[in-house]
Order: C-alpha cells, then sequence, then structure tokens
C-alpha cells in the first residue's frame, strides 16, 4: 500500500457509543474511505465485532470495499460514454472501466471509498440537514457523525460538482423484550444526502454502504455465514449478464427458486456463492423520498424523526441461532446487493484479532465469510427502467435537488439456550 495514504491521519479511528459504562454497540469509524471499521455488541458479558476486516485500518486500502462508502455510483455499470438527461437538463459522462474492459465497478478506479472525508466537529455546519433534522439528531441520537466531501466536476467522470454528506448514527435501545426473550440492543442509522453544486446538470447518483457482516465470528468457532438465515421480502432478483454481472434490463422472479431467501440458511443451495441485487417488494407503508426538491427542503423538514423513532417492517434479516445475534433492516432504497466475500482468499486478507486473526496478511478469511448487504437502487437504472423498484428512482439527481438514501439497522439478542 502506499506509504503516504497509509499514515493518513483519516485512518484514526473515532468512536461512536452509545452512553453506557457497558455500552451495547460502539462503531469505529475511519474517516479515510468513510469505513464503519469495527461494529461491537454487547451480549452476555460477550463482546461481539460483527464486521469482518482487517486488524490494521491502513489495510483497508488493500482489502478493498470492506465496509467502505461506496460512490458516485454503487455496483457495475457498463463503461464507456452515456447521455442522461432529467428535469429539463442533460449531460454526458464517461464512465472509467476498473474491473474489466466493459465494466465500471463502484465508482471507478479512485470511488469514494479511496478518498477522505472530513468529519464535522460540529453539525450545524451541514449544508444538506435541515435545522429541524439537527434539533432531531441533538435531542434524540446521542452517538453521532456527519462526514463531508466535495466531489469534483469529472471525477471518474461523472459530471458535476457534488456535495455529499453522511450521518452516521447510533439510536438507543427501544421497547420492552420481544417474545422469547429477545432483546433490543441498539440501532445503526446511515443517511446519505448530495446535492449538485453546479447549475443547469444532471448526474448519476447510487450510494451504499459495502459492510460485510459475520454474527459467529468472534466466537471463534469457524468463520463461514452458510448457517445464518437470511430473509430478503423481494420480488425479483436482476438478470444479469454473467460473464460481467451487468444488469441485462430485466428481473427474474424469486419465488421457487435459491435466491428465495425467506429464513432459509445462506448454505442451503449455496452453489457458487451469492452476489446478486434484490429488488424489494412493494411496501405496506410509503419510504421516505429518495429526492427532495429545493421548495421542499425547507428548515421545518425533518425526514430523520421517522427514522429515528419508527422500528418499520424490516425489509432483510440476518440472524444465527449460534450467538443469538440477529440484524434487521429498513431503507428507502429500493433493493440489496447481497454478496457473501466468494473473492476472499486466507493468503491475500487479514483477519481481525476477535475474529480469531493474528491480524496479518496472509491469515484472512475465506470465501463465504460473511454476507454484505448493500441497500442502494438497481443498477444502472437510468438505461434500465423496467428495473426500477418501490422508489421509482432512476438514480439520477438534477440540479435543484437533494438525494436521500436511508438506512436502519436494528440489532437484537436471544440468548442461545432459550
Amino acid at each position: 500500500m502506499a506509504q503516504d495514504a497509509a499514515s493518513h491521519p483519516g485512518f484514526t479511528p473515532m468512536l461512536l457509543t452509545l452512553p453506557s459504562l457497558t455500552p451495547s454497540l460502539a462503531l469505529e469509524v475511519l474517516p479515510y474511505g468513510l469505513t464503519l471499521h469495527r461494529l461491537f455488541v454487547q451480549a452476555d458479558g460477550k463482546t461481539h465485532d460483527i464486521l469482518i476486516g482487517p486488524e490494521v485500518p491502513a489495510e483497508h486500502l488493500v482489502q478493498k470495499y470492506t465496509n467502505t462508502i461506496i460512490g458516485r455510483y454503487a455496483n457495475r455499470v457498463p463503461a464507456g460514454t452515456h447521455a442522461v438527461s432529467r428535469n429539463g437538463f442533460s449531460a454526458s459522462f464517461t464512465a472509467q472501466h476498473n474491473e474489466s474492459p466493459g465494466v465500471s465497478l463502484h465508482g471507478g478506479k479512485t470511488g469514494f471509498d479511496l478518498v477522505p472525508w472530513e468529519p464535522l466537529l460540529d453539525p450545524s455546519a451541514a449544508k444538506l440537514f435541515t435545522p429541524a433534522e439537527l434539533q432531531t439528531l441533538q435531542s434524540e441520537v446521542p452517538a453521532s457523525c456527519i462526514y463531508t466531501r466535495v466531489s469534483e466536476d469529472g471525477e471518474e467522470g461523472y459530471p458535476g460538482r457534488l456535495l455529499v454528506e453522511v450521518l452516521v448514527g447510533l439510536l438507543q435501545p427501544q421497547g420492552p423484550p420481544a417474545p422469547g426473550g429477545e432483546y433490543n440492543l441498539g440501532s445503526v442509522l446511515l443517511v446519505y444526502r448530495a446535492k449538485l453544486l453546479d447549475a443547469n446538470t444532471v448526474t448519476p447518483v447510487n450510494l451504499t454502504q459495502h459492510w460485510g457482516f459475520n454474527l459467529d465470528a468472534s466466537l471463534q468457532e469457524g468463520l463461514s455465514v452458510k448457517d445464518h438465515k437470511l430473509t430478503i421480502k423481494a420480488i425479483g432478483q436482476h438478470a444479469c449478464v454473467y460473464t460481467e454481472l451487468l444488469s441485462a434490463g430485466s428481473l427474474a422472479p424469486v419465488k421457487g427458486t435459491h435466491h428465495e431467501h425467506s429464513g432459509k440458511k445462506i448454505g442451503d443451495a449455496f452453489e457458487s456463492g451469492y452476489d446478486e441485487f434484490y429488488v424489494f417488494s412493494p411496501r405496506s407503508t410509503p419510504a421516505a423520498p429518495t429526492r427532495i426538491t429545493e421548495a421542499e427542503f425547507t428548515p421545518a423538514l425533518d425526514l430523520l424523526k421517522s427514522a429515528v423513532d419508527e422500528q418499520r417492517e424490516a425489509v432483510v434479516e440476518l440472524a444465527s441461532e449460534r450467538s443469538g445475534l440477529r440484524l434487521t433492516f429498513d431503507t428507502n432504497q429500493s433493493g440489496v446487493q447481497f454478496y457473501t466475500n466468494n473473492f476472499s482468499t486466507p493468503e491475500k486478507t487479514a483477519r481481525k484479532k476477535i475474529h480469531g486473526g493474528s491480524g496479518a496478511q496472509g491469515d484472512g478469511y475465506d470465501a463465504g465469510s460473511a454476507a454484505f448487504l448493500e441497500f442502494h437502487e438497481p443498477l444502472a437504472a437510468w438505461l434500465h427502467p423496467e428495473t426500477r423498484g418501490p422508489s421509482g428512482s432512476d438514480t439520477l439527481l438534477a440540479s435543484g435537488e437533494v438525494y436521500n438514501n436511508v438506512v436502519r439497522m436494528d440489532v437484537w439478542y436471544r440468548s442461545p439456550g432459550l
């Protein structure tokens, strides 16, 4: 790894923790790549870190896409030049190939994961969160930080100067124990906002967190997630051109296939693992908007309040009987990319000591060692309207609009003996 980058102060962890002598949740965030380095969960006197990854923060430079932000555009789009238009504005951009000559992966050669982000020590300096939302943040989110950067016009071929702000927060446990003795341990809240600083233009935007979970790794009894149970409330799976994993512009039904994740073990019909995008079924209640007009973005607007106060019906659930941990996810995004770390090899990665590793390269994670759950809109949705999900988003952002992406993860625990 480059020595100057490895010594960057952005690899110094920032700790967010719930207020307690023994907090149920604590999160280490690296401003470089806006990386969620560790997510500690305290349950029954046991400390779990439920995110895989390297021991040394700077090794995220070589262990790429491990718990980092992804942008300006998540997942795979065809490399080359594209014309886009929205709200009467037009632009063109050239997606830079990196995975293969025909594919631009995760924003290009130097995506949002490979740049430092600035933590706003004073939340009132944020420009994409309203005064009403900052009041909610102060009163109801006990641990948080907003990170920001400007993606310049032409960065990785994308048009327009783009201001991006990301809220990372922890929420207190809510409600009484669930039936069967299951307890809520708190929540992680991620809110991504973006706005073009240039007038009369348009750009693709599709952000996500490329975080990989293993609910059993800290037990040090094996690293596979094949025994984890997964639920994805999906109506369809992206039909892809499998040689390059690009969208073919259609959805394949999941019902009756091994892509129907309805609480079964990940290892059932595992084949060669998963690297698929699933479009969610329509919601019973409306989700928060994915774009907000400037006219709607008033000082009194508060889209955080519902995300903080309400435990909505989950669209994804990941659970382990062995550790007793369960994660539930809600989002306003139309789908999730589910990836089982298929290309990981111990020789090329490092494993955290809490997961039984030495922390050194060469003592890493096998394929099948994590469930990556990346919430975003469908791949290249401006090219493939047939694949757009519940939000209807074409993943384009025009001047005069604010991008809004909300993900909430609730953490639950039931003693494995119950």
